[in-house]
């Protein structure tokens, strides 16, 4: 049984608040006088974070570290921005509606978010955005699901937003690195499919009650994997890249919960050709 204590809900939560407020302003600041403490304080701010939600990262696999770096993960929850956060110095792409949300809006815009707006209008806006970060080798984390999931499975990954895997940084291709995170155990006890939705945000669940009682619980256990990484002239099309890292990150996710090494199947259950040639392919990075 999953047990949330109030009193806990209450001290981390009040610690979570106290936290982020007192690093508005010093980040604000950075951003201002265009310091470097502007890229890296956002992942300070990340690790102390999970370290009040008493969180325990294995992270597993190898991070690119050099050049331009688009990093594909999934999605269950707003929890997830603060464990890849923690181990990526790169910014985050959001959907344009996060710029609004009370507290991770401001938190989002402060650590450079781009905001991605799905009206065609601001198409070439936003890839010319993208395109600068790139060429002056930034990396971006995205969430190629497009929405949150129960923590159980890896939706399809849209394979509209890897139109940023197209953008060339110099002349050279922009790398993609597939990431999977899975919530794995709850005090050291496998949580099961029943669960893990208690960690996860999807839905039409309340932001407010549903964070209250993430930070009510106990120590949670998280996977976050790095996978090979690609580019996308290793495939036929964007498509074709966004289905072999859906593949890889699906594999990655089953393996975390399973505790078992799994295949890399597509979505007719099969394992891709392409992703195994893309996989077998040497790499730069």
């Amino acid at each position: 049984m999953i047990y949330n204590a109030p009193v806990r809900s209450f001290v981390r939560l009040s610690l979570y608040v106290g936290w982020i407020f007192l690093m508005i302003p010093i980040q604000a600041v950075a951003l201002l006088l265009h310091s470097r403490l502007a890229e890296r304080l956002p992942l300070f701010v990340h690790r102390v974070v999970i370290w009040l939600l008493d969180a325990k990262v294995t992270v597993k696999g190898q991070q690119v570290k050099d050049g331009a770096v688009l990093f594909v993960s999934n999605h269950a929850s707003y929890a997830d921005v603060s464990i890849i956060g923690a181990h990526i110095r790169g910014c985050f792409v959001a959907k344009a509606e996060v710029a609004k949300w009370p507290l991770f809006g401001i938190c989002a815009k402060l650590s450079r978010t781009v905001f991605v707006d799905r009206r065609a209008r601001f198409a070439r806006q936003q890839a010319e955005e993208m395109k600068r970060r790139f060429q002056k080798g930034e990396r971006l984390i995205f969430f190629a699901e497009g929405t949150t999931s129960d923590g159980n499975r890896v939706l399809p990954f849209r394979s509209s937003l890897f139109a940023t895997a197209e953008i060339d940084a110099d002349g050279k291709p922009v790398t993609v690195q597939p990431v999977s995170i899975a919530y794995t155990r709850l005090d050291g006890i496998p949580m099961g499919r029943h669960f893990r939705p208690f960690f996860a945000w999807y839905g039409d669940m309340d932001m407010f009650s549903h964070l209250w009682g993430i930070v009510g619980l106990g120590r949670s256990t998280v996977v976050l994997e790095f996978h090979k990484p690609v580019t996308i002239r290793d495939f036929a099309d964007r498509k074709a890249l966004a289905a072999h890292c859906q593949a890889v990150v699906a594999a990655g996710v089953s393996s975390a919960l399973s505790g078992r090494p799994q295949p890399v199947l597509g979505p007719d259950g099969a394992k891709p050709q392409v992703a195994a040639e893309a996989a077998s392919a040497p790499h730069p990075a």
